[in-house]
């Protein structure tokens, strides 16, 4: 009788064990579930504060308001810092012991490289594009001496050598591949970031799926 009452108690014992178990796996999965969804969220005001950036460039590039370009990069550098600093938390918390998910904190830092990438390369864009290409940038004609009321002569420019157009056309090429390189270098990390949370949804579905 005691023999069968020792593996009734050994028994129930182990069921409570496998029971706490599975309720904390449960847990862990409901909690990894949740930042990934969390992070989900936070690409999302990503790409709305890009498109927010993006339409006021072009504004600013259509009617050269700088003051209210200025207000809209000053808000979308506040916006971005918020979401890094979110991000940053969640990676934390998918280190803790408790989670344990070292697979997923090294995804999101992934994608943060990225995003520092392309936040960094699209500001390269904007500067290039606000400066023009060298051959058509806008002369300054504060020096100039108007002889007739519609049309004037700059005292400041100088005679167009052959030595300077071709230093211009150089300039113009350097232009011209730094903002190809940095055009390029944004839709790399677009493409990449992409890979990355196409993998944070794989692990919904499959924590959903459990």
């Amino acid at each position: 009788m005691e023999d069968f009452e020792k593996k009734v108690s050994i028994s129930d014992s182990m069921d409570v064990e496998h029971d706490s178990s599975s309720s904390s796996d449960s847990n862990s999965s409901s909690q990894t579930l949740q930042l990934l969804r969390r992070f989900l969220g936070v690409q999302q005001r990503r790409a709305e504060a890009y498109a927010r950036l993006k339409q006021g460039f072009a504004e600013y590039m259509d009617s050269g308001g700088e003051l209210a370009y200025q207000q809209i990069c000053s808000e979308i550098t506040v916006e971005f810092n918020d979401c890094s600093k979110q991000v940053l938390e969640m990676e934390s918390q998918f280190m803790n012991p408790d989670l344990c998910r070292v697979d997923l904190a090294q995804l999101l830092r992934a994608v943060q490289v990225q995003e520092k990438e392309k936040l960094h390369l699209t500001a390269t864009i904007q500067v290039l594009k606000k400066a023009g290409r060298p051959s058509e940038r806008i002369v300054s004609h504060e020096n100039c001496k108007f002889k007739k009321p519609m049309g004037h002569e700059c005292i400041h420019l100088h005679e167009i050598t052959e030595a300077a157009g071709t230093e211009e056309a150089e300039a113009d090429a350097e232009y011209d591949n730094a903002l190809k390189e940095a055009i390029r270098g944004v839709q790399d990390a677009v493409t990449a970031i992409n890979d990355h949370l196409d993998e944070v949804r794989y692990e919904i579905a499959a924590l959903e799926s459990h």
